[in-house]
């Protein structure tokens, strides 16, 4: 799948505030300082189109963006709030949780969430947690392990096994998982392929993203 253009098209407060639920929908999130808008910005190929900040936990809507791929297709990419939670009020970080919440259980067209787990680590516990949370609630998704080029490759494989090993654990099926780095773009084409693919499958079935 090859991206021809990216654009920013709105931020809502709510799963109801959301645009239309017409073209499939791709959701990303982990904890802050995951490295999530440097993976969007080199997955759209746009530097600046998530910001980036030395400040976790700076994404606090849902920020939608418009992907126009080399066919014309068109799909929504969607930026949320990280499960982590930077320092913030309690009230603020329930609120939080329950708007992402409510997306990821009512938002019709969303195909699969992307979870964004930190690769320079040992399984953390609100990680483990948070996909616990979202097989319960059956809900598609797939691993994104960050930030491979700050580790040595051996370090990376180790942690990556450690977390699939964990959950493992508790499920009899892994979900889809991927190793990337936005800098050197580790992983990339094959997040993309694997979008594009999902695509294709859905405009198969008559264009239904649910």
């Amino acid at each position: 799948m090859e991206i021809i253009k990216a654009e920013y098209l709105i931020s809502s407060p709510s799963v109801e505030q959301c645009p239309k639920a017409d073209i499939p929908e791709y959701a990303f999130i982990g904890r802050s300082n995951v490295g999530k808008s440097s993976l969007i910005n080199a997955l759209t190929g746009k530097k600046e189109l998530a910001k980036v900040s030395r400040t976790p936990g700076k994404t606090q809507l849902i920020n939608h963006f418009t992907v126009t791929n080399k066919d014309y297709s068109k799909w929504h990419l969607v930026d949320l709030p990280g499960y982590g939670f930077a320092k913030r009020a309690q009230s603020l970080r329930k609120q939080w949780a329950k708007m992402i919440e409510n997306y990821i259980r009512k938002r019709e067209n969303l195909v699969t969430l992307f979870v964004l787990i930190d690769s320079r680590h040992e399984p953390q516990e609100n990680d483990l947690e948070f996909v616990n949370q979202l097989g319960e609630w059956q809900v598609p998704f797939a691993l994104v392990f960050t930030k491979a080029d700050k580790t040595t490759q051996r370090e990376t494989a180790a942690n990556v096994r450690r977390f699939l090993d964990t959950m493992r654990e508790q499920w009899e099926f892994l979900p889809p998982n991927f190793v990337t780095s936005a800098e050197k773009r580790t992983g990339i084409k094959q997040l993309l392929t694997y979008i594009g693919d999902l695509n294709k499958n859905i405009a198969k079935e008559g264009g239904r993203a649910s």
